[in-house]
């Protein structure tokens, strides 16, 4: 990468507040406002939270939500994004976004898409037309969008995989990371490099050190959560985290569970996002200060209490179990909508907890009292 390209844009201010062992506190300044972290980023794929309109986000307190480029792109369009001049108008969304490139999306095609150096060129799963993206477009695509935050273009292979395979993937994440910064043109744009290295410790730190090289305005752990056994996932989190360095956000692709949030917190991880809320919250299964709860079973027919008697949502506050359970059963999508906001609000209040709990110093107790709540309902 050029000298010029290394030195053209000033870092995202990034602050750590507050520290309890590995755990940060701290605060991420972007475009559209102050993020609080640590921060679960609620997965809006298509520019929309399913099932939450903006001010129901923000009545629950999301601070940023994370879309994706790659289906923006393929749908609606760029020209659709263009004509409302970026997804934030478009959505009626004011506070920060964040976008994945895609580049995990389009490797999980397999079948369907063709890699070489200068990028990749797949078919749409649903249309089956052509297209082609490389670093450079990836970063055309998200600047379009008006992303707070943009994630450069990286390799993201499916595990298991040989060690060579792992290797030349890593390289190729590295160049197109350099590539990518060199694309970039907008300043109110932050840009986040992605590491990979699967569940190799080794491969890991290697490629940590090869970024950090890089002026990116954060790091992302990839590659994970994506088939590798839990404890893997954690023993590789719990390695690498300390690895990335310390005045950039730390942000964690894909994961997880509460109980995972609040484990990889507690290892040194600031960002988050997964589909978990939403994704069950429409199967009608509910996060709750108790457990896991699933909506459809007989015993709620009857149950004129609320989800969770400890939660402050709109939706434990309004309705009891046996309405939800009323709605869910016959497929009106009110519940659906109920439950998600009732999933969103409770991640976002956990780690919001988690936060305070940093900065008191006594976060081991803070999960503790979590775990010992979830163990009501058999956990998760």
């Amino acid at each position: 990468m050029s000298v010029a390209a290394q030195g053209r844009f000033d870092l995202a201010p990034f602050e750590v507040e507050g520290r309890c062992g590995e755990a940060r506190a701290g605060r991420l300044r972007l475009a559209h406002g102050e993020v609080r972290t640590p921060v679960f980023m609620p997965v809006g794929t298509y520019g929309t939270v399913k099932g939450m309109a903006p001010e129901a986000l923000e009545g629950c307190g999301a601070q940023i939500i994370l879309s994706n480029a790659y289906h923006l792109y393929i749908r609606p369009g760029l020209d659709v994004l263009e004509a409302h001049g970026g997804l934030h108008r478009m959505m009626g969304w004011s506070r920060p976004i964040l976008t994945d490139s895609g580049g995990f999306q389009i490797f999980s095609l397999k079948d369907l898409r063709k890699i070489d150096e200068e990028g990749i060129e797949f078919r749409d799963h649903k249309s089956g037309d052509k297209h082609r993206l490389t670093p450079e477009r990836v970063i055309q695509i998200q600047e379009v969008i008006g992303s707070d935050v943009m994630m450069a273009f990286d390799e993201c292979p499916s595990l298991p995989c040989t060690p060579a395979y792992m290797e030349a993937s890593m390289a190729r994440t590295t160049r197109w990371a350099a590539r990518c910064l060199e694309a970039r043109t907008r300043p109110d744009c932050a840009l986040f490099g992605i590491v990979q290295g699967g569940v190799d410790i080794e491969m890991r730190r290697r490629h940590v050190e090869e970024l950090s090289e890089l002026p990116f305005d954060g790091f992302a752990m990839g590659g994970l959560s994506v088939g590798e056994a839990k404890p893997a996932m954690i023993e590789t989190v719990e390695a690498v985290a300390p690895m990335m360095r310390a005045d950039r956000p730390r942000y964690l692709m894909g994961v997880g569970t509460p109980r995972d949030l609040l484990e990889c917190i507690r290892r040194g991880v600031d960002m988050f996002d997964c589909v978990l809320p939403t994704r069950n919250g429409r199967n009608g299964q509910l996060f709750t200060s108790l457990g896991r709860l699933t909506i459809k079973h007989a015993r709620y027919r009857l149950d004129t209490g609320p989800p969770d008697p400890a939660c402050g949502c709109g939706t434990c506050a309004r309705f009891s179990l046996a309405y939800l359970r009323h709605l869910f059963v016959n497929n009106e999508m009110l519940g659906a909508q109920l439950i998600t906001q009732h999933n969103i609000y409770y991640y976002l209040q956990l780690i919001e907890g988690a936060r305070a709990a940093i900065l008191r110093g006594d976060l081991a107790a803070y999960i503790g009292e979590r775990e010992a709540g979830w163990a009501q309902e058999g956990g998760w």
